[in-house]
C-alpha cells in the first residue's frame, strides 16, 4: 500500500500545483482584448474556432485583440506556430500547461468547438462562444440510450456560455434544446447565423491552387486530378479512446482504386481529428492522407465528391453542390447502438454497403460529369435548403459582429430558452447507492410533473457500478448535473475551510468573504448561469452538499430528514458516534433553509422537538415518500428462477427452490433490508426461532448484505435454524422474492418512512412491523400489525399472522402517490400548504 502510495505521489503533487496554478491566475485581473481558442482539446488550430480568428485577426477595427491558441503539442503544430511567429498579436500555449491554465483565467474571451476542462469556471468578465463542431446525424446527448452518463462536463459547459452557435434550426432545436435539455435552463444566446468554418470552402481559383499545393507538399502525388475525398467518422465510445480501424479503412480504398480511374481521380483520406495522431504514424497512408493541419472546410473546397458514413461533415458538404456518397457497412450495427436523427432514405446520396459498389458508384459519377445522382438530387435541394441556409461565406462575420462587435440586432439569436413557462426545481440525490434514499429520491423524480417544472439532478458523478445502474434509472424528462472535478481555489484557502468546519463554524461559509468566494465559484462551476425556483437537498445527510446549495442564486430551499437525525447523531456503532460531527455541522444550517422536511408527519414532531435549537417551528414540514407502483408490480413479476439461476454451478440457490416449489406448504416470512446494526435483523432471527419451534412449517428470507452478514449466518447456525432461516445476500430484484413470501416483517430499531413498507403494500403483502417513531404513518388505516419493539413483541407478531389476525394489504397506490406528491410540492413552498399538512 505504502508502494502504491509513492507510485501516485508524483502524479498528485502534478495535479496540486495544476490547481495552485490555475488559482493564482484567477485571482488575477482578466486581460481585456484577449481572445483564446481552443479546437478538440488542442488538436490543432481547426474548425469554428481557426475560421472565426482569422476573420478577427483580419478585421481592422478588431486589430486591437491578442489571440491565444491552445495547441496540444508545439511541435506537431509547428506549421501553425511558424505562420504567425512575426505576429505580435498571436501566441501559442501547450494545453494544460501552466500558461494555458493563465490563459484560461485572464482571457476576456473563450472560444472553443467542444468542452473546456472539469476545473473550468467562467470567471465575472469574461464572454465565453461555444461553437461545437457540427451539424449531427448521430444522436447527441440524452437522445443516445445512456446518452446521460456522458453529458456532466458538456452541459456544464453550454450551461456557462454566453452564445451557443447553430448551423441550422435542426440543429438549435434537435442538439441543443432536446439533445442536451437546454430548454428550460440555458440563458444565455443561441445564436443560428450559419457556421464560420464554412465560410473556408467559399475558395476562389488561387485559393484552391493554394490547398492543392499544401496537400501536394504534404506528400501527396495530387498532380491535376480531381479529389474523392473519404471522411469517415471516429468509432469507439469516446472521444478519448477512438477505434484504430485503419486497416479496413485501407481495405476498402484499395477495392475503390480498383475500379475507377486514378489517372483522373486521387482517393483522399480525411480521418477524424481523434485517430489522425495514429494514422500519422502508418506510412503506407502517406500518399493519401489529409494533414490535420489544413482545415477540414478547406479541404471540402476542393473537394469533387465527398465519401462519408456517419460525420456530420456531409452537412457541410452541402452547401457546394457536389455529390456525396455514403458508405456504411456497419449501418445496422452502428444505427441500433448510436442512433441516427435520419433515416438512410433520407440521406442526400447513395447508401452503399461494399466498397465494390462504392466505387463503381464513383465511378459513374465520373462518367456523368460528376453530377449529384439523379435519384438523389431532390433529397439533396431539400437537405441543402434546410441544413445551410445561412451559409454564404460571411458567417465568421456575423459571429464577430454579435460577439466582438456588440452588435446584435438583426440578427438569428434566441435568448428565451430558460422561459418556457415552467418553475425548475434543482434535487441533490445523493451518492446514488442503492438504498431506500436513493429509492425514495428516483421515485420522487417518476411521479414529479414534468410539463409543469423543469426538473434537474444533483449527484456526484460515481465509477461505481451500482450507483450507475441507480443513474440510469432517473426519470428521463430530467436533467442531469453529475458534478465532475472538484472546487478550485487556493489550497491555504481550502485548509481554512476544512479547519473551520472541523471547529464547528459552518457559518464561514457565508460570514468570510474568502470563503463566500469559492464556495460561490463552486456553484458556478457546476451550475454556470442556471437559475431554480426551488433547491432541494433529497438526501439530507452531507454538509458539504447542503452549503453547496445554499450558494444557489434566489431560491427557496429545502432539505430533507429521512430519520429522527438528533438520534442518528448520537447512535453508536461498534462504540463510536460517527455521525455526529457531520450531522452536527448539518444542524447549524438548517437556519439558513426555509423548509426543513421530514418523510411522515410523526416524525415531523420529533425532529422539531429534538432539532428546536437550531430552526424556529414553523419551517419544519412533512412530505410523505412516493413508491413507484408499476415498476414493483412488473419487477414482482420476472422469472425467479431466471433471476436467481446460477450460470458457473448451474442450479439456483436453495431458498429459490423451496420459494418455487408448487405444492409447498411452508410459510414463509421475508424480510428486505441493509444487514446493519439499525435494522436489527437479530432481533427478528431469534423472534422467528422461538415461532418456529412451535410451528416448523415456518421459514424466514432475509434480502440484503451488509456488514453483519458473517454474524448472522453464524446466529443462523448456532439457533438450528440453517435450512429455515435464508441469507439471500443483495439480489436485483427483491420485489420477485417478496411476491412468492406470505408475510413481510420489519424489525428495524429505526426508519424514517421505510421504503420497503410501501413496496410490500403495493404487493398487497400482510405486514408486521415493529413500532418506530413514524411506524403507524408508514402503514394505512386498516393495514398490518404494529408490534412493541422487542424480541417478544416480534415473535408474538408472526404468531398473530399465523393465525390470521394480520389483514392484508388493500392499497390505493396512485391515490397515495398524488397525495405525496402535492405534499412534496407544498413543503418545497411550490404551492400553499394544505390544511392537513404541520
Amino acid at each position: 500500500m505504502k508502494l502504491s502510495r509513492l507510485k501516485r505521489l508524483p502524479s498528485r503533487v502534478k495535479r496540486a500545483a495544476r490547481f495552485e496554478i490555475h488559482a493564482h491566475w484567477r485571482r488575477q485581473p482578466i486581460v481585456l482584448g484577449s481572445v483564446f481558442y481552443e479546437s478538440f482539446s488542442g488538436n490543432g488550430m481547426l474548425d469554428n474556432p481557426e475560421a472565426l480568428f482569422r476573420e478577427l485577426l483580419a478585421a481592422p477595427d478588431l486589430a486591437h485583440l491578442t489571440h491565444i491558441w491552445a495547441l496540444s503539442d508545439l511541435h506537431t503544430y509547428r506549421a501553425a506556430v511558424e505562420e504567425f511567429a512575426d505576429d505580435p498579436r498571436v501566441s501559442f500555449v501547450r494545453y494544460g500547461s501552466a500558461a494555458y491554465y493563465r490563459a484560461l483565467a485572464t482571457s476576456q474571451y473563450l472560444v472553443n468547438n467542444a468542452t473546456f476542462p472539469f476545473d473550468f469556471s467562467k470567471r465575472p468578465g469574461q464572454v465565453y462562444l461555444n461553437t461545437w463542431h457540427g451539424t449531427p446525424l448521430k444522436r447527441m446527448g440524452y437522445d443516445i440510450e445512456d446518452g446521460a452518463l456522458g453529458t456532466a462536463n458538456i452541459v456544464r459547459n453550454f450551461v456557462q456560455a454566453d452564445y451557443l452557435l447553430a448551423a441550422n434550426p435542426f440543429m438549435a432545436e434537435q442538439m441543443y434544446q432536446t439533445g442536451y435539455k437546454l430548454t428550460g435552463i440555458y440563458r444565455g444566446a443561441l445564436v443560428e447565423e450559419g457556421y464560420p468554418r464554412i465560410d473556408r470552402q467559399f475558395l476562389d481559383d488561387a485559393g484552391r491552387a493554394e490547398v492543392r499545393a499544401q496537400l501536394t507538399e504534404a506528400g501527396i502525388p495530387l498532380g491535376d486530378r480531381k479529389i474523392v475525398l473519404y471522411a469517415p467518422t471516429w468509432k469507439g465510445q469516446t472521444f478519448g479512446r477512438p477505434e484504430d480501424d485503419l486497416d479496413a479503412l485501407l481495405a476498402h480504398i484499395a477495392q475503390v482504386e480498383e475500379r475507377i480511374d486514378t489517372s483522373r481521380y486521387a482517393v483522399l483520406l480525411k480521418t477524424h481529428q481523434t485517430v489522425h495522431a495514429m494514422a500519422a504514424d502508418r506510412p503506407e497512408l502517406k500518399r493519401m492522407l489529409v494533414p490535420n493541419e489544413i482545415p477540414t472546410n478547406q479541404v471540402l473546397g476542393v473537394t469533387d465528391i465527398l465519401v462519408s458514413d456517419y460525420s456530420s461533415i456531409f452537412f457541410d458538404f452541402l452547401q457546394t453542390g457536389r455529390p456525396i456518397l455514403f458508405f456504411t457497412p456497419d449501418l445496422a450495427d452502428y444505427a441500433g447502438t448510436r442512433g441516427l436523427y435520419f433515416e438512410p432514405d433520407e440521406w442526400p446520396g447513395p447508401v452503399l454497403s461494399s466498397a465494390r459498389e462504392l466505387g463503381d458508384a464513383v465511378a459513374a459519377i465520373a462518367a456523368d460529369g460528376d453530377a449529384v445522382p439523379e435519384e438523389a438530387r431532390e433529397r439533396y435541394a431539400a437537405m441543402r435548403a434546410r441544413f445551410t441556409p445561412h451559409e454564404d461565406g460571411h458567417a465568421s462575420a456575423r459571429i464577430a459582429d454579435i460577439v466582438f462587435r456588440g452588435k446584435r440586432d438583426g440578427y438569428r439569436l434566441r435568448t428565451d430558452l430558460a422561459d418556457d413557462g415552467r418553475e425548475k426545481i434543482l434535487l441533490y440525490l445523493g451518492g446514488m447507492r442503492p438504498n431506500g434514499i436513493t429509492t425514495s429520491a428516483l421515485n420522487l423524480l417518476n411521479n414529479l410533473d414534468h410539463d409543469r417544472y423543469d426538473v434537474s439532478a444533483f449527484f456526484a458523478q460515481s465509477r461505481s457500478g451500482a450507483a450507475i445502474a441507480k443513474q440510469r434509472q432517473i426519470h428521463p424528462a430530467v436533467r442531469q448535473f453529475p458534478r465532475v472535478g472538484g472546487m478550485n481555489g487556493a489550497k491555504l484557502r481550502h485548509l481554512a475551510r476544512h479547519l473551520d468546519f472541523r471547529r464547528g463554524r459552518t457559518a464561514r461559509h457565508a460570514d468570510d468573504p474568502a470563503q463566500n468566494a469559492l464556495w460561490d465559484d463552486e456553484w458556478y462551476r457546476c451550475f454556470g448561469d442556471s437559475r431554480f425556483d426551488y433547491v432541494v437537498d433529497f438526501s439530507g445527510y452531507g454538509p458539504f452538499w447542503a452549503i453547496l446549495l445554499l450558494h444557489s442564486p434566489d431560491a427557496q430551499r429545502a432539505i430533507w430528514m429521512h430519520n429522527d437525525l438528533a438520534a442518528d447523531a448520537h447512535r453508536e456503532v461498534n462504540g463510536e458516534k460517527r455521525m455526529l460531527h457531520s450531522l452536527t455541522q448539518l444542524f447549524t444550517l438548517y437556519a439558513e433553509y426555509d423548509h426543513l422536511v421530514s418523510v411522515s408527519p410523526t416524525l415531523s414532531e420529533v425532529n422539531r422537538a429534538s432539532l428546536a435549537e437550531y430552526a424556529p417551528a414553523e419551517k419544519f414540514r412533512s412530505a410523505l415518500n412516493t413508491v413507484d407502483g408499476e415498476h414493483i408490480l412488473e419487477s414482482a413479476r420476472e422469472d425467479l428462477h431466471e433471476l436467481s439461476f446460477d450460470e458457473e454451478t448451474g442450479s439456483i440457490p436453495d431458498w429459490a427452490e423451496l420459494l418455487l416449489a408448487p405444492d409447498d406448504d411452508v410459510t414463509t416470512f421475508v424480510n428486505v433490508g441493509r444487514l446493519s446494526p439499525e435494522k436489527n435483523q437479530t432481533r427478528l432471527i431469534r423472534a422467528f426461532a422461538s415461532v418456529h419451534a412451535e410451528n416448523p412449517k415456518t421459514r424466514l428470507l432475509i434480502v440484503g448484505s451488509g456488514p453483519l452478514a458473517g454474524d448472522l449466518e453464524a446466529l443462523v447456525a448456532s439457533l438450528g435454524l440453517t435450512g429455515s432461516v435464508f441469507l439471500t445476500g443483495m439480489q436485483r430484484n427483491p420485489h420477485a422474492i417478496m411476491a412468492k413470501a406470505d408475510c413481510f416483517v420489519l424489525s428495524s430499531d429505526y426508519e424514517g418512512q421505510p421504503m420497503v413498507i410501501l413496496e410490500a403494500l403495493v404487493l398487497g403483502l400482510p405486514i408486521v412491523t415493529v413500532e418506530f417513531a413514524s411506524a403507524k404513518n408508514a402503514l394505512p388505516e386498516g393495514s398490518g400489525l404494529v408490534v412493541p419493539q422487542t424480541e417478544e413483541g416480534v415473535a408474538d407478531g408472526l404468531r398473530a399472522f399465523l393465525a390470521g389476525r394480520v389483514p392484508a394489504s388493500d392499497f390505493d397506490w396512485p391515490a397515495y402517490n398524488r397525495k405525496a406528491v402535492a405534499q412534496f410540492y407544498a413543503a418545497i413552498g411550490a404551492v400553499p400548504a394544505p390544511a392537513e399538512l404541520p
